[in-house]
């Protein structure tokens, strides 16, 4: 079975019709529903989702995010040691756009042998993780 990680991007743009990842992510879940993909994201990520889409979108998107995409994603919960050594590598690295939610979401891929993922993030492009 195909394991594919799925970031706030790809969530986002999924709920949001005017983002210009929209059709790409919106096809990509549709793929992973037809091929029975198994989908992977973190409580970060989740975290990051809601809170960028109940700002930007609005409550029925949350329910949206939550009922029919969230649903279908296994949730890999962040412990503790993760956190710190994501944390650590985050401080060390210092870039502006490098988030800890990046950070974890990377390590968490890397320790499933993870190498696609639906998000359009420039540093998943950067660390070799494809679009399926």
């Amino acid at each position: 079975m195909k394991t594919v990680f799925v970031d706030t991007s790809g969530f986002y743009a999924c709920l949001d019709g005017s983002d210009p990842f929209h059709p790409q992510a919106l096809a990509a879940f549709e793929r992973a529903e037809k091929e029975r993909w198994e989908l992977v994201t973190t409580n970060y990520v989740v975290h990051e989702t809601w809170a960028l889409v109940q700002r930007r979108l609005g409550w029925d998107a949350v329910e949206t995010f939550l009922n029919d995409l969230l649903a279908r994603c296994k949730i890999e919960w962040v412990e503790e040691s993760a956190h710190n050594a994501a944390a650590a590598r985050c401080r060390q690295t210092r870039e502006r756009r490098f988030s800890l939610t990046d950070t974890v979401s990377l390590d968490c891929m890397a320790k499933r042998g993870i190498t696609q993922a639906i998000a359009q993030d420039e540093h998943f492009v950067r660390a070799n993780i494809a679009m399926p």
